[in-house]
């Protein structure tokens, strides 16, 4: 075996290893799909985590852990007869030859936007070969997804049959509209579906800043990962500055937190000069 290869067999006969009822780690052994699954979404942003810090080597561990939760769900699976990592391997080999005829067929000339429009038609007589009979523009959309993930993914499948906005500034005043409505609904008194409304306005607006930015050609992920590191370099500065003044930040007032706040933005722009 190449060395991938045997290194490959050697996690496998770890997780093994470690699911083994004679022997084996208790935790490992009380875990199920579900208890895994929070896990495997976790270590993929860790992946991209890394990913947006362009830092390789902490890449190369991150992956690692990533591997480890396919690993973990194949030894579930295989325990249960279901299937094994091979088969997983197999399934994806030939889903990728399958859905890249322009590569591994004999589809020639395709320009990107002929991909993305055979893979979605290929995509669409797999559900069928599979007795989905579920045929609208969305179909297929996982419901496990991150629900801006899910959002972006709803838009981009409802614009490529037409119905999308022409740009961003549309976007823009739609966005403002929802505003308005989520303001009007916080001026009413309270009564007992105030939460729903609450619930589906904001939601609204929260679904209409994903569409701005898929407009403006922004990745919602790698912006709202910003707009977190940002608010976070900010407020541990705030507290530098609370400290220096020989007090916690949570003893100021909110007028003197916003001071603190401002007085850190000014010096953000003053070293950015």
């Amino acid at each position: 075996m190449s060395a991938p290869a045997q290194q490959i067999d050697r996690l496998l006969r770890i997780m093994a290893r470690l699911r083994d009822p004679q022997g084996g780690c208790p935790w490992d052994l009380q875990q199920d799909f579900a208890s895994i699954a929070p896990y495997t979404v976790e270590e993929a942003y860790e992946v991209a985590d890394a990913i947006d810090r362009n830092d390789l080597h902490d890449l190369k561990d991150e992956l690692g852990d990533l591997l480890l939760q396919v690993v973990f769900h194949a030894q579930m699976a295989a325990e249960q007869g279901a299937f094994a990592f091979g088969e997983v391997v197999e399934s994806i080999c030939d889903k990728m030859e399958r859905r890249h005829p322009h590569v591994f067929g004999d589809l020639a000339g395709a320009d990107a936007a002929q991909v993305g429009a055979n893979w979605d038609a290929i995509k669409a007589r797999e559900r069928a070969d599979k007795g989905q009979t579920d045929t609208s523009a969305l179909a297929g959309i996982a419901r496990g997804l991150p629900e801006w993930q899910r959002a972006l993914k709803l838009q981009k499948r409802a614009a490529r049959v037409g119905f999308d906005w022409p740009g961003p500034l549309p976007v823009l005043d739609k966005l403002r509209e929802e505003a308005d409505e989520v303001q009007a609904e916080l001026a009413l008194p309270p009564g007992p579906d105030r939460q729903q409304r609450l619930e589906d306005e904001i939601g609204d607006v929260l679904f209409v800043a994903a569409n701005l930015a898929r407009k403006s050609g922004v990745d919602v992920g790698t912006a709202l990962r910003r707009a977190n590191l940002k608010f976070e370099r900010r407020f541990r500065a705030m507290e530098v500055l609370a400290a220096g003044q020989g007090q916690p930040l949570a003893d100021l007032s909110l007028e003197e937190q916003e001071r603190c706040w401002q007085r850190v933005k000014q010096a953000e722009r003053d070293g950015a000069a």
